[in-house]
């Protein structure tokens, strides 16, 4: 029995796809407020018997921080996929972003190693890398620094990374990939947001650099790592460096509409992330630009996977060809 953590998310719908087509038995944990639907939505982009395979997964409720629960969902399990966490970047959500990611990966880990676990796969972030020096590339071998640059979210991630090499120094089989940033359809108003917003009319955009990578990618690249039972070690998953503008230009051309053409300079990018934490002091709701965004969104990240491609022979689907098929999809759930 095969056990997927996350399974709701993204990234997590698309790998149970894949493990749901290979024939092998899945189980997926989810939360009582975790909404299944988007399952079944991720899954009709891809196979015309969407329904069918989806009734395939068993699912079971449990909370990562729940080791009762946990315990019970491990039962008769030889393999973990742990793509579950928290992701976000509001200062209200850190603390119980920091248990749940941190704690929630201790927690399996033990689980896994009480239990015999045979295989661990653990959705990790570049995030959790240092960054290179001079617009560099950042490999596997380019470690954490402490910074204040360092989101609350990459601290986390870091934090549960630490409990993956913990577990394999007391016998755990794992691996660790480290994806840029997610690409894919369905979560229009979550992590696949980017499309929406352009939808909409995005005017602005910023000099920064990131990674970027197809979900389809990059459970093709889980399910691979397991099977030929490579261990010990970390990969980073990224397609593609792409500067921002040349992002959101791409998602504008496909979606037929205008591309961004006011460049926001870093000082005025500081100057947002300050008025919208008073904004959202006085009215209570959540800032649209956050520090650790605004920080983001200017700084030149570029990460290479020449290690992982050439240790499955992997050839990554290009960032335009993945934009090109996601802005489809979104055309197609707008009629």
């Amino acid at each position: 029995m095969i056990l997927v953590t996350g399974g709701t998310g993204l990234l997590g719908s698309h790998l149970l796809l894949d493990l749901v087509k290979s024939g092998k038995p899945v189980r997926a944990i989810k939360r009582e407020t975790s909404d299944i639907d988007m399952v079944a939505r991720v899954f009709s982009y891809y196979a015309s018997d969407s329904a069918e395979m989806a009734s395939k997964i068993q699912w079971v409720e449990a909370d990562l921080l729940d080791f009762g629960a946990m315990e019970d969902a491990l039962d008769g399990v030889t393999e973990i996929y742990h793509a579950g966490a928290l992701v976000s970047f509001y200062p209200k959500d850190h603390k119980a972003m920091l248990k749940v990611n941190i704690e929630g990966t201790a927690n399996l880990v033990n689980l896994a190693i009480a239990q015999r676990v045979d295989k661990f796969c653990y959705v990790s972030s570049v995030a959790t890398l240092g960054r290179a020096e001079n617009k560099g590339l950042t490999t596997e071998e380019t470690y954490w620094v402490p910074s204040r640059k360092n989101s609350v979210y990459s601290i986390s991630k870091y934090g549960a990374e630490r409990e993956i090499w913990r577990g394999m120094e007391e016998g755990l089989r794992a691996v660790i990939i480290n994806p840029s940033v997610i690409l894919g359809p369905g979560f229009w108003n979550d992590n696949s947001g980017l499309f929406r917003l352009v939808w909409k009319g995005l005017n602005y955009y910023t000099r920064g650099v990131n990674g970027y990578v197809d979900a389809r990618d990059i459970s093709m690249v889980m399910i691979r790592l397991m099977d030929r039972n490579i261990f010990g070690q970390r990969f980073i998953c990224s397609s593609g460096n792409v500067s921002y503008q040349d992002f959101f230009t791409l998602i504008a051309k496909y979606l037929n509409k205008p591309a961004p053409t006011i460049n926001v300079p870093m000082p005025m990018t500081s100057l947002a992330w300050r008025v919208e934490a008073l904004r959202s002091f006085f009215t209570g709701s959540k800032p649209e630009v956050t520090r650790e965004m605004a920080i983001t969104t200017t700084q030149v990240y570029n990460y290479s996977s020449e290690k992982l491609c050439r240790a499955l022979d992997f050839k990554f689907r290009p960032v335009e060809e993945s934009i090109r098929e996601i802005c489809g999809f979104f055309l197609r759930d707008q009629l």
